[in-house]
């Protein structure tokens, strides 16, 4: 799945930077899937959702400095990522703020309405396993996991949404495949 702003990416994105909130709201319907995937992986279930909301109401809020290059799709990324990296910063009894700069809360009319990770994973204790050792990599290690072996993002579109070149790209996923392989294999050992 190619992850460049499409024709109808374009037409959203202009209409929400005019302030039309159903615009936002339809590029909204479009990723929240792959954004709460990457809250997932990168914070576990207990704070994939908010960490999910809080990456679009971010998204929102700086809508009007969003330029076509990189895209819609790895801007969008490159804030889940951060917001994931501020969940894992911040104190435990702190939320994020979710408060807009006109004092106003947001909250989209249509929250993600796919299945939780608890009904994804319910069934398959394999993959709780193979989830709890994907939350055990560094930051950067699960980053580039995520979003390649599961969001299928290539090595390009992964350097556009973590700002960093091709090399490191490609260094950070082997060395977080032979990271995983090792916890993985630890856990089996365990069982």
């Amino acid at each position: 799945m190619s992850m460049q702003s499409n024709d109808g990416d374009k037409l959203l994105i202009d209409r929400a930077q005019g302030g039309d909130k159903s615009a936002f709201e339809a590029l909204v319907r479009k990723y929240q899937d792959r954004v709460y995937n990457i809250c997932r992986y990168m914070l576990g279930p207990a704070d994939a959702e908010d960490a999910a909301q809080d990456s679009f109401v971010k998204a929102y809020r700086n809508i009007g400095a969003f330029t076509p290059s990189p895209g819609f799709c790895a801007w969008v990324t490159r804030i889940t990522i951060n917001t994931c990296l501020d969940y894992k910063r911040r104190p435990r009894h702190l939320p994020l703020a979710r408060i807009s700069s006109e004092g106003d809360e947001y909250d989209l009319d249509e929250p993600f309405s796919g299945p939780g990770p608890e009904d994804l994973l319910a069934s398959r204790q394999a993959g709780a396993v193979v989830e709890q050792a994907i939350l055990r990599l560094s930051e950067k290690l699960r980053a580039s996991l995520v979003l390649h072996e599961i969001e299928g993002f290539s090595y390009e579109e992964m350097a556009s949404a973590l700002g960093i070149s091709i090399g490191t790209v490609k260094s950070r996923l082997f060395r977080a495949r032979e990271e995983l392989k090792k916890l993985l294999d630890s856990a089996r050992e365990h069982l």
